[in-house]
């Protein structure tokens, strides 16, 4: 059988190659370029670049290379925590569904139905409504609209697995379930879930960017790229530079995530 490791194509690999540099310029920079990316300067108002701020200033003369990283750091914090969490919790439950079927079965489908009868954006708003810490909101309420799609895949791909030969032959010879789910299902399961983890990190990341954009996400003054996009969008006659920083973080983030998630060899 062909490992999960031999299905890496050169588009995935340019993606992880993508997303590790931008997160390593989101990590770096505080350390190359020291600064503050909350102190103003009403002088360097839209200024042009300089050796404090390579990427030149925005509106209220604020570091935008700072603000960038901030930015970067926190929408990539947050759809992490979402997927991590999501991907787990859908998994675990997935298997439990697959392998005791019956009344457990049922019950978590009728669960994931009904959480999946709610607009996502909707369940993430009232998450925002009911947590006061807006970072851990939307990392929550993004977990708890993408679980549901772990929670699927796993399940179809499991209801087969677990009745075939092999996974027979290792629970009359006494392996316990957490052997069987490494040496029989992980290995099936894994190229599928992986895949799917990458396109949810592409949905916490619009989510994150969309929410900030229409300002119900995060507030100001915290760095985050689509609330950075609103606040500089009445000036991108003056400095289009700036505007467009935000934009080209976004589109590098999620072109990474869709590379590797759809380069995978069939």
């Amino acid at each position: 059988m062909l490992s999960y490791r031999g299905r890496w194509s050169w588009s995935r690999l340019l993606g992880g190659l993508l997303l590790t540099a931008v997160a390593g310029f989101a990590w770096l920079v505080p350390w190359l370029v020291p600064g503050d990316p909350y102190a103003q300067s009403l002088l360097d108002a839209l200024g042009a670049p300089e050796a404090a701020a390579p990427f030149g200033y925005d509106h209220l003369g604020r570091s935008m290379i700072q603000r960038l990283a901030g930015a970067l750091r926190l929408s990539l914090l947050i759809a992490l925590a979402a997927v991590v969490c999501a991907f787990t919790f859908g998994m675990l439950l997935g298997v439990l569904a697959a392998w005791r079927g019956g009344w457990i079965d049922r019950v978590l489908v009728l669960i994931a139905d009904s959480i999946q009868a709610l607009p996502g954006l909707l369940l993430v708003l009232l998450v925002l409504a009911m947590l006061p810490v807006k970072p851990l909101a939307l990392a929550v309420g993004l977990g708890l609209v993408l679980w549901i799609e772990f929670f699927r895949l796993t399940r179809a791909s499991c209801r087969s697995l677990v009745a075939s030969p092999g996974v027979k032959a290792s629970g009359l010879l006494g392996f316990g379930p957490f052997y069987i789910f490494r040496r029989h299902l992980w290995p099936e399961i894994a190229p599928v879930l992986l895949t799917a983890g990458a396109f949810g990190g592409v949905t916490a990341i619009m989510t994150v960017a969309a929410l900030g954009f229409v300002s119900v996400g995060m507030r100001a003054p915290t760095p985050e790229l689509g609330l950075m996009m609103v606040e500089l969008l009445p000036y991108w006659r003056e400095a289009p530079a700036a505007l467009l920083q935000p934009v080209i973080a976004i589109f590098l983030v999620l072109l990474g995530l869709n590379l590797v998630a759809g380069g995978r060899k069939p």
